[in-house]
């Protein structure tokens, strides 16, 4: 049995404190600055609450659950022992977490939302650790946690994440970006959510290739000329479609829109 420290009150800590429970592994506090909010953590999770500065229990795994520009002031406040001390971000490197001897990195390859906690063992977890010992305590606390765990070096893990912020985070952008062009005009922004999420489904079903449609994907430059004179007034959001549009077209072999 693994026994586990939290560093940090927010999503990633609410949702890996919450997974750990059901990995039988022993949860032994939540750390955190605002009192308040470490201690609701920990009440909710079961736990003991710690601030900074407090004698911490001995744990095998010190996990570092904040924000990326956070993490080397944690990690250079948390006192040294034989603990494998771990962070959860995609884009940093261990190099945050020295001068501890044994360091890790355990990150899940999802948006962590607040609500309900997550299913970890459908999210896919990347792990890289700087030495054996590390790599071993956070292969096996990945692999109780998530039944989908790669082991990936800093390099990979920046073009994953790059990637997933081009998947996740501009579809959810641009979302936002249509239903204010509706909203502006007095139109339910609601209408776009179910072929939103019709799409998500679809493309993880038979793949984005596949799932996609559209004009630039039909090679209807009609049409897109027209949306572009439809976003004549919004010069950022034309320019993103007019690139897409032909990043699009020339995947798929029509001609370029601006030709």
């Amino acid at each position: 049995m693994t026994k586990i420290l939290i560093i940090g009150t927010g999503r990633a800590a609410f949702h890996v404190g919450h997974a750990v429970l059901n990995t039988g592994n022993e949860l032994l506090g939540i750390v955190g600055r605002d009192l308040t909010k470490t201690t609701d953590l920990a009440d909710e999770l079961g736990c003991g609450a710690y601030s900074f500065g407090a004698t911490l229990p001995a744990a095998d795994v010190m996990l570092i659950a904040v924000s990326d520009d956070a993490i080397a002031d944690v990690a250079a406040h948390i006192p040294i022992s034989d603990a494998v001390v771990v962070h959860t971000s995609g884009a940093s490197d261990m190099d945050k977490l020295a001068p501890h001897v044994d360091r890790a990195v355990l990150w899940p390859v999802m948006t962590l939302s607040p609500g309900t906690p997550m299913d970890f063992r459908k999210i896919p977890l990347v792990i890289d650790a700087n030495t054996e010992h590390a790599r071993k305590v956070v292969l096996a606390l990945a692999s109780g946690l998530s039944d989908h765990v790669t082991a990936l070096d800093h390099a990979a893990r920046e073009l994953v994440h790059a990637a997933a912020a081009i998947s996740i985070n501009f579809p959810l952008y641009l979302l936002g970006a249509a239903q204010r062009l509706l909203t502006e005009r007095g139109i339910d922004p609601s209408l776009l959510m179910p072929s939103f999420a019709a799409m998500a489904a679809k493309a993880a079903a038979i793949g984005p290739e596949a799932a996609l449609t559209g004009p630039a994907r039909r090679g209807d430059i009609g049409t897109v000329r027209h949306h572009l004179e439809c976003l004549a007034h919004d010069a950022e959001l034309r320019a993103a479609y007019a690139l897409l549009s032909s990043m699009i077209l020339r995947a798929y072999g029509h001609p370029d829109h601006e030709r």
